[in-house]
């Protein structure tokens, strides 16, 4: 294990949680390449059945034993061809996350982070997050029997809140009162120095295992496209953790030799809160990114106010020749309607920004109509059904057929 800032060394099986310097470090893992490859093969994939992340337990810094049995992942590679032929694109696929345990792709994050708590022997978990993450996390604390708090915003959606206090997870909303910071991460990392209490957010730095999770999305899809890679993935982006283990599986399967070429990377914003997006477009480094002062969108689960994993999401961009994307709430909100009415897919507002992305790169010449394009649709629109029903007129009429009628 070995710190993304200062180089530092540890040994895995001391279980550290963050780099001892301080320096907002993530802790990115290395594997046994050799020894991984005599038994992560096509072959034996292939006979697996299927087991969650777990599947790929020997790209897992945990050992198996200690995972919950909630069975997230191997989740569809839905062809989106009524979709596709709306937007121009002749081969769009959507990964559909929204079929794991809680809803959304943190089932993968947190089921790596909670069985590390477990394996460790801790007890007390610790989360900041927008909703989602703290869902999932909860989810899988119950399961293992251990304790959760979650720090959310003081505007946490009542579908993710619901979540949250039936897991029986304690949680506790925080205020903004700062431009530029996020208050709960702010009070998870006073809790982890007073009260020894073990960080699992959604984001690098405070922890480095769950990130590996994450990565087996990219181990499905590829495995679903028969070992093909797509030529771009489209990842909803806050953090840019997703984007980091995106990168890191990719990674994984070059080095292992069960790929050949890196699809292009696309991590996708709200414009309302596109610090990573800008930092692609005007070629900054990681160091030169300024957090957003006041981060607002409909896509609730994209506002992290700084990409904490934005070092390796850069570099995953760059490497792979991808771009970055950022999309107006207008945008978004068709992008929703799209996938629903179009392909049976209802997603958040943070799950459907890679369709909006999609149809604006297709516009833009910068995806051609036959690329493969996968795109991450990472959480249920179950979350939020305020935002759907907000808008919403849905008559109200006599069982008379006459007037049906008349309303038709």
């Amino acid at each position: 294990m070995i710190c993304s800032r200062c180089g530092e060394a540890y040994d895995p099986f001391s279980n550290p949680l963050m780099c001892r310097k301080n320096d907002m470090g993530r802790l990115d893992i290395y594997y046994d390449y050799d020894k991984v490859a005599e038994s992560f093969t096509r072959a034996n994939l292939s006979k697996r059945p299927p087991k969650g992340v777990w599947r790929f337990w020997e790209l897992m810094p945990v050992d198996p034993k200690h995972s919950s049995p909630l069975s997230e992942g191997n989740t569809p590679l839905i062809q989106a061809s009524r979709l596709g032929r709306e937007i121009g694109l002749k081969n769009l696929l959507l990964k559909d996350e929204t079929r794991n345990p809680t809803a959304s792709f943190k089932d993968r994050a947190m089921s790596v982070g909670a069985a590390k708590a477990f394996e460790i022997g801790r007890k007390e978990v610790v989360i900041a997050s927008s909703g989602n993450a703290a869902s999932s996390l909860a989810a899988y604390s119950a399961s293992l029997g251990l304790r959760c708090t979650a720090f959310v915003p003081e505007d946490v959606a009542m579908g993710k809140a619901s979540q949250l206090l039936l897991y029986g997870a304690r949680v506790v909303r925080v205020k903004q009162v700062a431009e530029g910071r996020d208050p709960t991460v702010e009070l998870m990392l006073q809790t982890v120095k007073e009260l020894g209490w073990y960080p699992c957010p959604s984001f690098g730095p405070f922890n480095p295992y769950q990130v590996e999770g994450p990565k087996t999305i990219v181990y499905e899809t590829v495995e679903q496209l028969n070992w093909r890679p797509p030529d771009f993935i489209l990842i909803p982006t806050g953090s840019g953790c997703l984007t980091t283990g995106i990168w890191k599986g990719l990674k994984d399967l070059k080095t292992l030799g069960l790929l050949n070429e890196y699809p292009k990377l696309v991590p996708v914003q709200p414009q309302g809160n596109m610090a990573l997006v800008k930092a692609i477009k005007e070629g900054r480094k990681f160091e030169e990114i300024e957090p957003e002062k006041w981060p607002k969108s409909i896509a609730s689960g994209l506002l992290d106010p700084f990409p904490w994993d934005g070092d390796a999401a850069l570099e995953g961009v760059r490497t792979t020749g991808g771009t970055g994307e950022a999309v107006s709430e207008e945008e978004i909100r068709e992008s929703m309607n799209k996938l629903a009415k179009h392909e049976g897919v209802f997603a958040e507002a943070s799950g459907a920004v890679g369709i909006a992305a999609a149809e604006k790169l297709r516009n833009q010449g910068v995806i051609d109509a036959s690329d493969t394009v996968v795109v991450l649709v990472t959480g249920s629109g179950l979350k939020e059904p305020e935002k759907i029903t907000a808008e919403a007129k849905i008559p109200l009429i006599p069982p008379d057929i006459q007037q049906l009628r008349k309303l038709l």
